[in-house]
């Protein structure tokens, strides 16, 4: 299996989760981004479209403080200050979108992480 198939195969299990979940304004989708180097979170109210709260390893308070932004740690610390920002805003319960990705490794600690913080979903 070459690199473009798996491309392939990981967008198409996108669209399936994605058809699956979606995100009110009760109850908003936290979308979950994972590259190489980095990890992106993002709080979504589908209905009006709009990025209600975001995070990432690109934040300086994140970059500062952590070894390796590709890392466990910095998924951890990503799932912290998204849980944070969503308190900021009000928003406690969440419909959590892993973006076609297996639930282990960053993914999960983003999501253990920010439901220490106090999101629900």
């Amino acid at each position: 299996m070459n690199a473009a198939d798996k491309v392939q195969q990981l967008e198409r299990r996108r669209r399936r989760v994605r058809q699956a979940i979606f995100g009110t304004t009760e109850r908003p989708r936290l979308n979950v981004f994972r590259s190489t180097s980095h990890i992106y979170a993002q709080i979504i109210d589908d209905v009006r479209g709009t990025t209600i709260a975001a995070a990432s390893t690109l934040d300086k308070a994140i970059r500062t403080s952590v070894k390796s932004t590709g890392g466990i740690e910095a998924a951890k610390a990503v799932g912290k200050l998204i849980a944070d920002r969503a308190k900021a805003v009000k928003v406690t319960t969440v419909v959590f979108d892993r973006g076609g990705r297996m639930y282990h490794g960053r993914i999960k600690a983003l999501a253990d992480a920010s439901r220490e913080g106090g999101l629900q979903f």
